[in-house]
């Protein structure tokens, strides 16, 4: 009899090794999940445990990556510390070292921290036995390699370094541009009256130097073929100059220095100069008449149009903005209305820049700059004769020279609104007008002297910078995905 009960308990648990379920085998694991009855049915088996295989082996890679990936206590501590709406939340991201210079630290942004902690909760809830897997894992599990969710890439520019640098010319470069929708062509104009034009493609290369102007170079603009350049100076002349015979082709005499200077949009036979008579004048680029001029309270020292060519937007030198009717057939001007730029006092205005759609106002949008360090970005509305709107504003450094600033065009795409602006401390900065607590997100470090102009080039993977000891960089933004 004993020997009959050894047997049978031998037998028993021989039995229950070989049934023993490997909890770690996806396809033993959806069986037991899901067995078969005679009055089941097949289709619907099938479909459930394909289910619940997926789910198993998601849990199984999960938990796998989780033990061996090198994720610890912070992660575990991120997630059960994770508010009710960590999902929404922006985090900010971090502005780089000097030893990082011209890179941006990667932040742990919304889907970072979720491809951080997933792991740990898959894991967890599979080793809770009878508790489902998470709504994550499960929709990880039904995607494709290629649908899987990729780690965006930062909401800010990244720059992997220079494309060239352009060191020839030994005085101050007051304005740097690039061509009209050109990503390539490249010009300044410096104090010692020269104007420079490059191409900044491998290998960059000199095309012409332009000179005539015995003053400062104060602003040019390039015509909308990139055939001419319109160039004003402290000598009171305007010159356009012809950019492959590299010669002047006209010369405006005025009785002040001409300051700021802009082609027309729409009809670039017509030429409109902000200049230190207190007065815009424009020209008719054919035949270098002036065709209408408008008096103002102050020199005009910067001026944009809008994309339609109906609206000159000019600052004077004690920091108030203007906005200008211009008829683009006749070319008739008409002052409507001014706001003031400067909330600290009576500063020039160094930079004015137009552009037609901002997230953040929901339509066109100005930028000025003055020199005591006062950003303000304003929405405009063209159907009120250009109505202005103060949205936010920055207070910077007070500046020593007349320093310039751009918008940042694919990264104001983003949540935020930047702005890049060169320093005295010889620095390219990147603002947030949104954050008025904590607005610089990155620098560039590269210049020696103070940096004094800013450019995109139509591509937008191009930034040129200019400072007063004469040196061009031009920085190389990083691919995004």
């Amino acid at each position: 009899m004993a020997e009959q009960t050894t047997e049978k308990s031998s037998s028993e648990d021989q039995l229950k090794k070989t049934t023993k379920v490997d909890v770690t085998d996806p396809e033993s694991f959806s069986c037991m999940l899901q067995p078969v009855t005679a009055d089941s049915d097949l289709n619907y088996i099938g479909i459930r445990r394909l289910l619940l295989y997926r789910k198993a082996q998601s849990g199984v890679l999960r938990r796998k990556d989780w033990r061996c990936n090198g994720k610890g206590y912070v992660a575990f501590r991120n997630y059960i510390n994770r508010p009710s709406n960590w999902e929404s939340l922006h985090i900010p991201s971090h502005s780089s070292t000097p030893g990082n210079s011209g890179r941006w630290l990667p932040s742990p942004g919304p889907l970072s921290l979720f491809l951080e902690v997933d792991s740990w909760s898959s894991s967890k809830e599979l080793r809770s036995g009878n508790q489902t897997l998470s709504h994550s894992a499960s929709l990880s599990s039904n995607l494709s390699d290629s649908d899987r969710p990729r780690r965006r890439a930062e909401p800010a520019y990244s720059f992997v370094g220079m494309q060239c640098i352009f060191d020839q010319c030994k005085s101050m470069v007051t304005i740097i541009k690039f061509g009209h929708m050109s990503s390539d062509l490249l010009a300044f104009g410096a104090t010692d009256g020269t104007l420079t034009v490059c191409t900044v493609s491998q290998p960059p290369s000199i095309i012409k130097q332009l000179t005539g102007h015995s003053k400062d170079v104060t602003d040019f603009d390039f015509s909308s073929n990139n055939q001419y350049i319109a160039s004003s100076s402290m000598d009171k002349t305007v010159r356009v100059w012809e950019i492959l015979k590299g010669t002047c082709i006209r010369v405006i005499y005025g009785v002040a220095s001409q300051l700021c200077i802009r082609f027309h949009p729409v009809n670039n036979n017509f030429l409109s100069v902000g200049n230190a008579n207190k007065e815009i004048t424009v020209f008719n680029f054919s035949t270098g008449r002036i065709i209408n001029k408008t008096a103002f309270d102050s020199e005009i020292t910067a001026m944009d149009h809008d994309h339609t060519g109906q609206l000159i937007f000019c600052g004077d030198a004690k920091g108030y903005v203007y906005t200008v009717s211009m008829n683009s057939h006749t070319g008739a001007l008409s002052r409507s209305r001014h706001s003031r730029s400067s909330s600290k006092g009576k500063s020039p205005v160094t930079t004015l820049q137009y552009r037609t759609f901002s997230l953040l106002a929901r339509g066109p949008v100005l930028l000025t700059f003055t020199r005591d360090g006062s950003l303000s970005f304003f929405s405009v509305s063209l159907e009120i004769q250009g109505y202005m709107t103060l949205q936010c504003s920055l207070q910077l450094a007070p500046r020593l020279h007349s320093i310039r600033a751009s918008f940042c065009p694919l990264l104001s795409l983003e949540k935020g609104e930047y702005i890049v602006a060169g320093s005295e401390d010889a620095n390219v900065y990147f603002y947030d007008l949104t954050r008025p607590k904590h607005p610089c997100v990155n620098k560039l470090q590269g210049h020696s002297y103070p940096v004094i102009g800013i450019a995109w080039n139509h591509g937008e993977n191009l930034l040129a910078s200019s400072d007063f000891g004469g040196t061009i960089i031009v920085w190389k933004r990083a691919k995004t995905s």
